[in-house]
């Protein structure tokens, strides 16, 4: 796409308004919406903003920025069709020199790209699979506690009571491009899961944050509140994002190793131990939100423990059956509160450093970690993901490698940002002490 492709584009499809869209800090969208008789000012880079207004941005003595959008993001959005056409276009923030801005989430991910390709790989492919809830709406049209639906893995209508907005969603989804590769109900209760084709991990992040946007606005049609929040409820699964990896060299998978154990090659081992090597600094990004760490326990398919397996979806790391062009490495952990321009970031950050430094994993582990006593796990080498999001972000700061892979800015204003949250939930009282101490 160019700017003139694009007005023409817009003109045919009787376009009213952009929005000129951006991810803060913590993975929320933002925008500025524009009449479509401002399309060639924005195009031309000249469109400002106040960055001091968002959250993570940049101080008010430094507040002004731009937009710089992306011209290969441009859709339109299908759902807005009935009261005036509106396109959006995913923005790159920079600074009034034309610098980028080193606090722009996918500003940041392009820099570790960059690294990526000085190292001689061409793309870093995602696959994510981001699973949702639905709940019923009250009647001030705000979420209730009420579940959609009692249905579980797999169920049909009309025990499952999502299929109706989940093939919407789809649709939506197709309608925009996307190629669908398959939905259905998820384990829990009122939980489901669309998974979308692997793009490279640019455009990935880009459709994890509209995938978000459309099934938020198509739940809102069905009367129902759509919520990415890891463990809304208590006893039943959370909600994950299991993201599917690999590394390229032009039209080659350099993951595959037909020759090798497991027919995976020597630099997905090393990806994999790199991984390993930070998991416990890169959950306080993967994992977000104080809520994150009531999904990472055992015994509700979230992995809890820092190892590595063929087929063990209790481990931290899998390595799904499918060979060839699809080898790829399935990171269990991240959930969909991530930002995920700054989760590929580390994630990408963490498997090149295994390979720079030709870092060996340990032994796979392919029995159940959950029923493996402390003794066991500690005979295995096998260690525990952060227990909450104080110790993860302890284990950040720590690590050298995932703080590059952050910035300066980014990393001092997530860590300041984290750790009020963290104070905030510590000086609540909580139902759970009420009902036992009062």
């Amino acid at each position: 796409m160019n700017s003139q492709s694009i007005i023409e584009l817009a003109k045919e499809q009787s376009v009213r308004y952009i929005r000129l869209q951006f991810t803060d800090l913590f993975g929320t969208i933002k925008n500025v919406e524009i009449p479509i008789s401002q399309l060639p000012k924005a195009l031309d880079n000249k469109m400002m903003f106040d960055g001091s207004s968002i959250e993570g941005f940049v101080s008010i003595e430094e507040s002004d920025m731009y937009l710089y959008p992306d011209l290969d993001t441009f859709i339109v959005l299908p759902w807005t069709a009935e009261k005036g056409k509106v396109a959006r276009l995913i923005c790159d923030i920079h600074h009034p020199d034309g610098t980028p801005f080193a606090g722009d989430p996918r500003s940041n991910l392009k820099r570790i790209l960059t690294e990526m390709k000085e190292l001689g790989f061409t793309d870093f492919n995602v696959g994510p699979e981001p699973e949702f809830f639905l709940f019923k709406l009250n009647d001030k049209c705000g979420p209730s506690l009420e579940l959609n639906d009692h249905g579980g893995y797999f169920d049909v209508s009309p025990i499952d009571l999502g299929e109706a907005c989940r093939r919407d969603i789809v649709s939506e989804l197709e309608e925009m491009g996307y190629e669908i590769e398959a939905s259905h109900h998820e384990v829990a209760p009122g939980q489901h899961e669309i998974d979308f084709k692997y793009q490279s991990a640019l455009k990935a992040c880009d459709d994890i944050q509209t995938f978000k946007l459309v099934v938020r606005t198509v739940a809102r049609k069905h009367g129902l509140h759509a919520t990415f929040m890891p463990k809304p409820v208590f006893g039943i699964n959370g909600s994950g994002m299991h993201c599917n990896l690999s590394l390229f060299k032009k039209d080659q998978n350099t993951f595959y190793d037909a020759d090798g154990s497991l027919e995976i090659s020597d630099t997905a081992r090393n990806f994999v131990a790199g991984i390993l090597k930070h998991a416990q600094a890169f959950t306080a990004i993967t994992n977000p939100t104080v809520n994150s760490y009531k999904r990472l326990v055992p015994g509700y398919e979230a992995p809890c423990y820092v190892a590595w397996s063929a087929r063990n979806r209790s481990a931290l790391i899998r390595i799904p059956a499918s060979r060839g062009m699809s080898t790829r490495v399935e990171v269990r952990s991240v959930d969909p509160a991530a930002n995920p321009y700054l989760a590929m970031a580390v994630l990408l950050a963490a498997g090149l450093d295994g390979i720079k430094n030709e870092l060996t994993p340990p032994e796979t582990i392919n029995q159940n970690i959950y029923v493996m006593s402390k003794e066991h796990r500690e005979k295995c080498g096998i260690i525990d993901l952060p227990a909450n999001l104080d110790e993860a972000l302890n284990n950040l700061k720590a690590d050298e490698v995932m703080t590059h892979a952050l910035g300066r800015h980014l990393l001092n204003r997530f860590i300041e940002a984290k750790q009020i949250e963290c104070d905030r939930y510590r000086i609540q009282v909580h139902s759970w002490e009420r009902d036992h101490y009062l």
